[in-house]
């Protein structure tokens, strides 16, 4: 894959479906090994991939340079090079990351209840993997390595789609996973790599019911659009991470400062990163001035109402269309309310279901936001950027659902389950 030679440089519809059907069969075949694997050998293989990513920093930083190089003459906003760029850091994260994933509980095989109906019916419900899953990304290589150490914990196979600016660091990463597998005796089948960066292959993937049993995309709204309107798949996704946070009467002054800074400029190229911040009015006189002069000061370019405007000379005027804006870039829109109500009114018309924070130190102010906001994460002075797997203790996540079936928020090794119901009888009949 690293190897440009290696790639399908074209496809047609008809042979991206027979690509994608030949790699979902094989796939499937590897998957009934690895979903009855025992949890000691898919942790052995977690184990031997982190090593493999560790002994192979340098040419993972090399194969990283090479898609930043090309992401750059291709004239990628700077939010997709951030996306796309790994560093010694990034790369020891990703190995520990493997290392949290092999020692968390087994997901094969738990018994999620069991009860006995009045027939005598013994009925267990069992946790299983849910088969195939597909996974088509845009710019983060890391994906690569999230996807398939959560897929391969979870007894899952995994075909992954990255996109072509992060080809040869992530088909790198691909095969350092496939090296975990083999050397824990598993089928490297279990995780592959489109050979290609082709869109053929997006909707041939999209297409495949079936076949592949879920699809995940993680990427920008173009992406994650088209995968929701395209899909003959299940999809669990987000389109867009609008995320929000609402400065309270409660809220003290200096700690509104500290997150929102965090929020927003920690790292705004992620969906994670504060877009809006609402400031309760009760708290404009004394908390506004100071907010805006921090993120100002941190870099970041402050798009607000009439109250805000006045704060700084210079802050630009919002217009309408800056809420509701991923920016995913050093940009914030900030706007007054007149309560929580109206706080929470703007959050449904705007937000995109992902993440919002409240800042305050009144614990029924607190209850009342966390209670009523509708949002996959509600946060209580917290930086929306702990919006991660990771951070919640999952280990990595391969994205964050914003929708509300099966699977709401972080996309751990828990959420790629499924379910059986065992029931056990005593020669019964019905009548």
């Amino acid at each position: 894959m690293t190897d440009d030679n290696q790639q399908i440089t074209s496809l047609t519809q008809q042979t991206a479906a027979h690509l994608i059907s030949r790699m979902a069969k094989d796939a499937r075949t590897a998957q009934h090994i690895l979903g009855q694997s025992d949890n000691a050998a898919r942790n052995a293989a977690l184990s031997a991939a982190a090593a493999a990513i560790r002994a192979s920093e340098p040419e993972i930083l090399s194969a990283n340079q090479r898609d930043r190089a090309r992401g750059a003459d291709a004239g990628l906003k700077d939010a997709f090079i951030d996306r796309l760029t790994l560093t010694p850091e990034s790369i020891e994260a990703m190995a520990q990351g493997l290392d949290v994933i092999a020692q968390l509980d087994d997901p094969l095989g738990a018994e999620l209840a069991r009860w006995t109906v009045s027939t005598g019916l013994d009925i267990t419900r069992i946790a299983t993997a849910l088969g195939v899953i597909g996974v088509i990304y845009e710019s983060r290589p890391n994906v690569t390595v999230d996807a398939a150490s959560l897929c391969i914990k979870s007894g899952n196979a995994a075909l992954l789609r990255c996109g072509s600016d992060s080809q040869h660091t992530s088909g790198l990463l691909a095969s350092l996973m496939q090296s975990g597998l083999k050397e824990a005796g598993l089928p490297q089948a279990s995780i592959q790599i489109m050979p290609t960066t082709d869109r053929h292959a997006v909707g041939a993937m999209l297409a495949a019911a079936g076949e592949i049993d879920v699809i995940i995309p993680r990427g920008g709204k173009g992406l994650v659009g088209r995968v929701q309107q395209e899909a003959r798949v299940p999809v669990f996704a987000h389109l867009e991470g609008i995320c929000h946070l609402y400065v309270a009467p409660g809220a003290k002054c200096q700690m509104a400062i500290d997150i929102a800074v965090n929020a927003k400029m920690r790292r705004v190229g992620i969906c994670g990163a504060a877009e809006t911040i609402l400031i309760d009015k009760a708290v404009a006189d004394s908390h506004s001035m100071p907010i805006v002069s921090a993120l100002i000061e941190a870099g970041c370019e402050v798009r607000g109402d009439a109250v805000i405007a006045a704060c700084d000379t210079r802050v630009i005027a919002a217009t309408d269309d800056d809420f509701g804006q991923e920016f995913l870039a050093p940009i914030i829109a900030i706007k007054i309310v007149d309560d929580m109500e109206h706080a929470m009114r703007h959050i449904s018309q705007f937000g995109s279901g992902h993440t919002e924070s409240i800042i305050t130190s009144d614990e029924k102010e607190a209850e009342a936001f966390l209670t009523h906001v509708d949002s996959a994460i509600v946060m209580h002075n917290a930086s929306t950027q702990f919006a991660d797997g990771g951070e919640f203790g999952m280990g990595a996540e391969i994205g964050i659902a914003t929708g509300r079936l099966h699977a709401r928020g972080p996309v751990g090794v828990q959420q790629l389950t499924s379910f059986k119901y065992i029931v056990r009888g005593n020669g019964h009949k019905r009548d």
